[in-house]
């Protein structure tokens, strides 16, 4: 069977992930010691998701979750923040064409690898230049946050997507496990 970006069953895990990302986001955080920073475990959930369904759906799910948590919580929106956030998750979601987790495959090392290099580029690089270009934010302060948030939240989204994905994973049925007897 063709796997597929765009099918009604996306569409659902996109919504039911959006809606768990945001009360994981806004309940499940850990201050750290740098201000405005939290370890999030909700990017585990756009990880996992990022890896079931594709990078389009991981984004999502963490680009509305983040967004719907800051106008909730704060009533209004840190666009450069959940814009990073977003492209955490399409990040996370490229593990899904290297992975098969419906057939029963473990996260392998592509599946880490993503994780990571999605952090890395949404918490180095597209969150402090936005918070400098949209909201003058001071060059230091942004970067160091950047840092931190690339650090806490790559390790723990790699982490908590890859107990998901395995245990996901250890639900399906592999292809030739079951023998005639």
């Amino acid at each position: 069977m063709k796997k597929s970006l765009f099918s009604t069953k996306t569409i659902v895990a996109t919504s039911l992930g959006a809606a768990l990302f945001l009360v994981l986001f806004m309940f499940v955080k850990i201050p750290s010691p740098v201000p405005e920073t939290n370890i999030q475990i909700a990017y585990g959930i756009s990880a996992f998701f990022g890896a079931l369904f594709g990078p389009i759906c991981g984004g999502l799910i963490a680009f509305v979750g983040h967004a719907l948590n800051d106008l909730v919580a704060y009533g209004s929106a840190w666009w450069s923040w959940i814009i990073a956030s977003g492209v955490a998750g399409i990040f996370a979601g490229f593990a899904y064409f290297k992975l098969d987790l419906e057939k029963g495959q473990k996260p392998g090392a592509s599946f880490f690898v993503w994780n990571l290099v999605g952090h890395a580029v949404a918490w180095l690089l597209v969150a402090p230049v936005l918070d400098i270009v949209m909201y003058g934010e001071p060059v230091n302060l942004v970067f160091v946050q950047g840092v931190t948030a690339f650090l806490i939240n790559g390790i723990t989204a790699a982490i908590v997507g890859g107990i998901l994905a395995v245990a996901y994973a250890s639900t399906r049925t592999t292809k030739g496990s079951l023998d005639k007897e």
